[in-house]
């Protein structure tokens, strides 16, 4: 028989319902799918991380721990300032009070009232020898004559006393009736110091020629001596005192040669710690009260601290998978505007109050136990941070409609109002400029540029104008023409024009953000984005089974922190 090949059977190619190609088409459904779910968890992350502390509780169950912090914290910090507001008031009126009773001490003829910004005037030599003389021997009898509690100190050279120094023309000859003048314009300071012991003998020092003044050439007399006293009134408030060194400087000052010679007085305390205090009592025990209070503060501020920071972070974690992902899929970037969505302004202020509240507390205690005497920065920290906690609390008024139209209202008009006053600003310059210039010499409110600047906005807001008016004075009539087309051009301008349109553009924008409010607001990429999520209610009662389902198959432990809380 023949030999045959045997026919091997001719190989198929694979058809539509092969397993290859189910296989193939399986894996891209699954990429689709895993596409789906991935888009779906980041949209849920999202609606979530926008929702308000009472939406995520009854979305999850989440505790808002910020909101109660928050809470705690704005009564804590208020408590902690008004205390330390009581215990710097009584540290400011010491000071101020004793800076009276100085120049009531050392001031021959002082009144009790200032004389502009100097405390009093001589106007003869021999007042002038009398107000000099006064003040050193006021000095020397300055432990029967007080009734405070201030003692010597010593001064920068460690000696206990006066230390008096007159300025003068080097040398010179004048002759006003021959209109005649010869002088050395270089300046020369001559200083003398009297002890306890010299000013026992006041023919002595008196007769020196140190005191023989030339007063054509006298330019000043400066009288400088440090007392030190204890604030025994604290003690009455439960706190323990401070000790002060008052360093006080006297000058007669006759640059002006004007026949007026003005009086200066100035007096500048410094608290520092007391060497050895032996005070029975309860005060010891309230200072640990106040002290435990402030470190439980710091314990809130700390808390609070962390979790807006934590917020923060996770917030720009889930900002990195919208960005990402809006590229991968449509394949362009997302609006600076949605950008900004995600980091939180409360959240920053939070954080600055905490950290302000935080340096400021550690100071207020290193002050309660006499380490640090620095009450000025601890109060700018303390007020300044309880002034952002409260600002604060207008985020979850934010929450409610009605409420949230004045923030809206704010953010909306700000680029506007800013530009118009950057505007504005260029005419109030010119204006403060021209009135310093031309009415400073005339007129008290002008003398200084921050005093034209502050009557000007005084002005603006209509308050003391026609003391304006009537202050200048009608030397030149000339100055006195302008001073009045000044003040009136400038006051119609500000009050008519700019003040209106001022209030228009904020106007404006709240009639703005009402129209969106009844048609609603312009919708951005991230709001489209989040229009495909389920309704709110719909995701907090009955989200569909199988994705919330395949998200939690898919998502991995690791991946828990993606699911921010706001």
């Amino acid at each position: 028989m023949a030999w045959q090949a045997y026919p091997f059977p001719q190989a198929r190619k694979p058809g539509r319902g092969s397993g290859v190609f189910r296989l193939t088409v399986s894996r891209s459904a699954m990429a689709h799918l895993d596409s789906e779910v991935k888009e779906e968890c980041l949209r849920e992350d999202l609606k979530f991380y926008f929702m308000s502390p009472c939406e995520k509780y009854r979305a999850r169950h989440q505790i808002p721990w910020k909101l109660g912090l928050q809470i705690l914290k704005i009564v804590m910090v208020t408590t902690q300032l008004v205390r330390f507001g009581l215990s710097n008031q009584l540290v400011v009126a010491f000071k101020e009070e004793n800076t009276v009773a100085f120049k009531y001490l050392f001031l021959k003829g002082y009144s009790g009232v200032d004389e502009d910004n100097y405390s009093c005037s001589v106007y003869t030599q021999e007042d002038a020898y009398e107000s000099i003389f006064y003040v050193i021997n006021q000095y020397h009898r300055l432990k029967n004559i007080s009734l405070g509690t201030v003692g010597y100190g010593e001064n920068e050279e460690n000696k206990i006393g006066l230390k008096v120094c007159k300025q003068y023309y080097k040398k010179g000859t004048m002759f006003p009736a021959n209109e005649t003048l010869n002088i050395d314009s270089d300046i020369e300071t001559d200083c003398t110091h009297l002890d306890l012991q010299a000013l026992a003998s006041p023919r002595d020092w008196k007769n020196t020629s140190f005191f023989r003044l030339e007063f054509y050439r006298l330019l000043q007399v400066e009288i400088s001596f440090h007392l030190k006293g204890i604030d025994l009134q604290t003690i009455l408030s439960r706190e323990l005192p401070d000790c002060y060194i008052f360093q006080n400087t006297i000058i007669f000052d006759n640059k002006a040669h004007s026949g007026k010679i003005k009086i200066y007085f100035d007096s500048d305390a410094h608290i520092e710690e007391c060497k050895e205090l032996n005070i029975s009592g309860s005060v010891q025990k309230n200072t640990q009260y106040v002290l435990v209070f402030d470190a439980f503060v710091i314990v809130i501020c700390s808390a609070s601290l962390i979790l807006c920071t934590r917020s923060i972070v996770l917030a720009l974690s889930l900002r990195k998978r919208f960005l990402s992902f809006f590229l991968e899929k449509y394949k362009r970037r997302v609006c600076d505007a949605d950008q900004w969505e995600f980091i939180n302004g409360w959240y920053v202020l939070v954080i600055i109050s905490d950290l302000m509240t935080i340096i400021g507390s550690i100071l207020k205690m290193e002050i309660k136990v006499k380490n640090l005497t620095n009450y000025d920065l601890c109060s700018i920290l303390l007020g300044t941070s309880t002034l952002l906690v409260w600002v604060g609390v207008i985020r979850y008024l934010g929450y409610f409609q009605k409420y949230n139209v004045l923030i809206l209202t704010m953010q909306a008009s700000l680029p506007k109002v800013l530009r118009f006053c950057a505007c504005a600003g260029m005419i109030y310059l010119g204006y403060t400029f021209c009135g310093w210039i031309v009415l400073g010499p005339y007129h008290n409110k002008f003398v200084a540029l921050n005093t034209v600047s502050e009557c000007l906005f005084s002005l603006v807001n209509g308050d003391d104008m026609f003391a304006t008016f009537a202050q200048i004075q009608q030397k030149s009539i000339m100055v006195w023409v302008f001073s009045r087309l000044y003040l009136y051009s400038f006051i119609s301008l500000f009050i008519y024009m700019i003040l209106s349109l001022f209030i228009a553009l904020i106007t404006d924008s709240y009639d703005t953000i009402k129209k969106y409010q009844q048609n609603g607001f312009p919708e951005t990429d991230l709001q489209e984005f989040l229009k495909g999520c389920s309704s709110r209610e719909e995701y907090q009662a009955e989200s569909s089974a199988f994705l919330s389902c395949i998200c939690c198959l898919k998502r991995k432990g690791s991946d828990d922190h993606l699911i921010l809380t706001n």
